[in-house]
């Protein structure tokens, strides 16, 4: 079980990036799903998580209007599509599946997202 997080990179404010969180040895059909960031000198915080049951989706308010999570269920992907992005966004990515938006049990490896001019 497995999860790999992918598409970070360095980006000039307002512009965008398309983070991928794939699953292998374990379908992410049926779990919750989960964005984090940590901040150099901060505490992780969530982003946005999206549930197994309706596909309802949350965002935490710094990035609401401007973050969206989708789910690929064909390529057994969620992807984070970030917009309008601004130097606070600035941070380590990571993606988490459990069994509700409220346990997360499986984490993957960080990607890097840099926002600067």
């Amino acid at each position: 079980v497995q999860l790999q997080a992918s598409g970070g990179g360095f980006v000039q404010p307002g512009g965008s990036l398309r983070l991928a969180c794939a699953a292998s040895g374990f379908s992410l059909d049926y779990y919750a799903i989960g964005w984090f960031r940590r901040a150099p000198g901060k505490e992780r915080e969530g982003v946005s998580c999206i549930s197994t049951s309706d596909g309802t989706d949350y965002y935490e308010d710094p990035v609401k209007g401007r973050f969206t999570i989708v789910r690929d269920n064909a390529k057994n992907t969620v992807y984070l599509q970030m917009n309008s992005l601004i130097p606070e966004d600035t941070a380590v990515y990571y993606c988490a599946a459990g069994p509700t938006i409220a346990s997360f049990v499986s984490w993957g490896q960080g990607t890097q997202v840099t926002v600067s001019s």
